[in-house]
């Protein structure tokens, strides 16, 4: 039975909450702005590039393991305490940060307690918001969801630039972790999925031409659990999309504010890494209303491909505003893949397993965290260039949109998808 509209209208209400987690949520991406300090010569630290790129690896990892069990944990208790226990874990993560003086340390405290925080949370923000809105508009709403965590970096990255030079480092970690843990906690009060047997109205139909939403590999059922998806050709063509293509991203977004110092002498790194935040946040929201229109795949093939030309670009992006240029070009493509990939499960697999579903193919997401990051502080590491990172992470996107064409003729086997 639908729902009267005061309660249909509490959607909107459970979509700002979401959106605000994953604004806070989004300070991890500013850490290229303290890798830079961490590995400067001439600085107190004097951590090589591949050590500074190490804590956010771990994050990223620690970010998507926790998805898989955190997912679950939603779809069966609601995402409000799932949420809340995540916020206190990100923010004890940042604050005990400020005594880790060692890569070893920096991963466990940044690295694991930030990431299993960082899991927890996101896990509970896309799925609530899903199922209070229409079937047509799920790429979209999805794209507002997470555009949060893209567009964090526009306030986090000059703020931590800011602390960083009037506190130092350990006070930064402080009041990031704080911070985090007071507005996180705020933003659960108002999370929830709705009541049962809650109808959200009708979608707009999509106009012709459009791509028709996408149905389930193994028949006429519309839910599937993670038992099933597991069985479908198709998840295992997305996983491996989303691990080339956010390895790509994951590596410019690391080492950003590094590539402006050495290719273009500009020390403020934190200008393009919020140039890339912006960015990245278009992406989400414009992937999710082209998906809408024109199917996932199509849209996830025009982003690899531009994404790869950008890369084969990225060496001679030598000025300031070539760097910028190239920042927001990375961000743009590399933000379509967090609506595309959600949208995409839920059209396939259904809304009531999202969390676990998608927690499952988000570990795409660690294993990216940890090939893109290490890819280029490895690359700079031995060669004195990131060029070849460049090339190689061109590569990558190129098979990734090979990919996504061979699933949008993906056709069910033998029980596979």
């Amino acid at each position: 039975m639908t729902q009267a509209p005061p309660v249909a209208n509490r959607g909107w209400l459970v979509l700002s909450a979401a959106v605000g987690i994953n604004l806070i949520l989004g300070s991890l991406y500013a850490w290229g702005v303290i890798a830079k300090v961490l590995a400067d010569p001439k600085g107190p630290w004097h951590w090589n590039k591949t050590d500074a790129a190490l804590p956010f690896t771990v994050s990223t990892a620690a970010f998507a393991l926790t998805m898989i069990f955190a997912g679950r944990a939603q779809d069966k208790i609601g995402p409000r305490w799932v949420a809340m226990l995540g916020g206190a874990m990100f923010g004890l993560g940042l604050f005990l940060s400020a005594f880790a003086t060692t890569p070893l340390l920096m991963m466990l405290t940044y690295g694991l307690a930030g990431g299993i925080g960082i899991g927890l949370c996101y896990s509970a923000t896309t799925p609530p918001v899903i199922k209070w809105f229409p079937p047509g508009k799920k790429g979209v709403i999805t794209g507002i969801v997470v555009s949060g965590v893209g567009l964090a970096a526009v306030y986090v990255s000059p703020l931590t630039q800011l602390l960083l030079e009037k506190t130092g480092v350990s006070h930064t970690f402080m009041i990031l972790g704080v911070g985090a843990i007071i507005l996180i906690l705020l933003f659960t009060q108002l999370l929830a999925n709705p009541p049962p047997g809650y109808v959200a109205s009708a979608a707009t139909p999509a106009p012709a031409g459009a791509a028709a939403p996408a149905r389930p590999a193994a028949g006429p059922r519309v839910e599937l659990d993670w038992h099933e998806m597991l069985r479908q050709r198709r998840f295992y063509l997305l996983w491996a999309m989303f691990v080339l293509a956010a390895s790509a991203g994951l590596m410019i977004i690391a080492h950003v504010a590094i590539i402006a110092k050495e290719q273009a002498g500009w020390k403020w790194g934190f200008v393009p890494i919020a140039t890339l935040a912006i960015f990245n946040t278009l992406g989400r929201v414009a992937s999710g209303f082209l998906s809408d229109r024109f199917g996932r795949p199509r849209t996830m093939v025009l982003a690899f491909l531009l994404q790869a030309l950008n890369m084969c670009l990225f060496s001679y992006y030598t000025t300031p505003e070539l760097v910028v240029f190239g920042a927001a070009f990375a961000g743009l493509c590399y933000g379509t893949i967090f609506t595309l990939m959600p949208a995409a499960t839920a059209d396939f697999y259904g809304v009531r397993n999202l969390g676990v579903n998608y927690g499952l193919l988000f570990t795409a997401f660690g294993v990216a965290g940890i090939t893109g990051p290490l890819l280029g502080g490895r690359v700079r590491d031995l060669c004195g260039t990131y060029g070849p990172s460049y090339a190689i992470s061109a590569c990558m996107l190129l098979v990734a949109a090979v990919l996504a064409m061979l699933s949008s003729t993906a056709r069910p086997k033998a029980g596979l998808g």
